[in-house]
């Protein structure tokens, strides 16, 4: 049995199911762990185990296999101030969860709307980029361990918009191909490929079906989108999902600070905008059967 398994719910004797940590635990673990999400990272062009804000686990396949079990609502928006720095990660400046106004959390709000904020316009980034970056949150499992931990990923903009290329579908093009099919097909209701693009230069990702899932699976899928830590995935930054510390006050124009500027995250490659396409042709969506899903996760220790 692999350590992935070896936790899932299936697998909990009736005296641990409802387990609080206790002493030895807390002692061992330094007084607890923290409430952090865990989350599949793409840094690299690597798919990354994250929990905590620190990396647990890869793999060195190109391609993984989840299903999707959430999505947030609408494209979010992210904005750090900074370079990254490995030594002194914070969190964002500001973000916004409906790429329409900044979060009420966000510290350093960089303007009342995401439409007029001068982080939101081209040439604000890197050459003619925005500072501001688009993002889309996932909660997905492991296909080989659907009732395991529910993951979140945060996909940038280049792997969320764009057009397709035969099979090579961006996030929303992938949405787009299921649903034009006949009947149309939802993201939950099967087995997605993420493959990366080896020709690009920074991490992006292609979707593609795999398979439906059975009836048992799909009964787990609807109770693991309902759960709190989908929840939490779809709403979390990055930051918040690993615990990391808020940026101090950066220097805004009209709003007076005495802090220093704060290091960040990484932030992702030049923004692709949304484009309205043409509806492509139906065709199959799911294959009606594959062969034994490639056992890619079966290394990683699940803290």
């Amino acid at each position: 049995m692999s350590n992935v398994t070896l936790f899932s719910s299936s697998n909990v004797p009736a005296f641990a199911r409802n387990n609080e940590l206790s002493d030895t635990a807390k002692a061992l673990t330094g007084g607890g762990v923290s409430n952090s999400v865990k989350r599949i990272s793409i840094k690299g062009g690597v798919f990354r185990l994250v929990a905590g804000g620190k990396e647990v686990a890869s793999i060195d396949d190109r391609n993984l296999d989840v299903i999707i079990v959430k999505a947030a609502p609408k494209v979010s928006r992210i904005f750090y101030s900074s370079s990254y720095d490995a030594d002194n990660i914070t969190g964002p400046d500001c973000w916004s969860n409906d790429g329409e106004r900044p979060d009420p959390t966000a510290e350093n709000k960089q303007s009342d709307t995401c439409l007029n904020c001068p982080k939101n316009q081209a040439g604000s980034g890197q050459g003619n980029s925005r500072a501001c970056r688009y993002q889309q949150r996932l909660a997905v499992v492991l296909a080989n361990n659907p009732e395991g931990d529910v993951l979140q990923l945060t996909l940038p903009a280049t792997s969320v918009f764009g057009k397709e290329d035969g099979d090579k579908r961006p996030l929303q093009a992938y949405a787009r191909y299921l649903a034009l099919q006949n009947p149309p097909v939802n993201p939950e209701q099967i087995v997605t490929e993420m493959r990366f693009d080896t020709k690009a230069e920074s991490p992006k990702l292609f979707f593609k079906p795999v398979r439906w899932l059975s009836e048992d699976e799909y009964e787990v899928i609807k109770t693991q989108a309902a759960s709190s830590d989908a929840q939490r995935a779809v709403v979390m930054t990055v930051a918040q999902s690993d615990g990391v510390k808020s940026a101090p006050p950066m220097a805004i124009p009209g709003k007076p600070t005495t802090a220093k500027k704060a290091k960040a995250e990484p932030v992702a490659d030049a923004d692709e905008e949304p484009e309205v396409r043409k509806d492509a042709p139906k065709a199959a969506a799911v294959p009606a059967k594959k062969g034994k899903l490639a056992d890619i996760v079966s290394d990683w220790d699940d803290e």
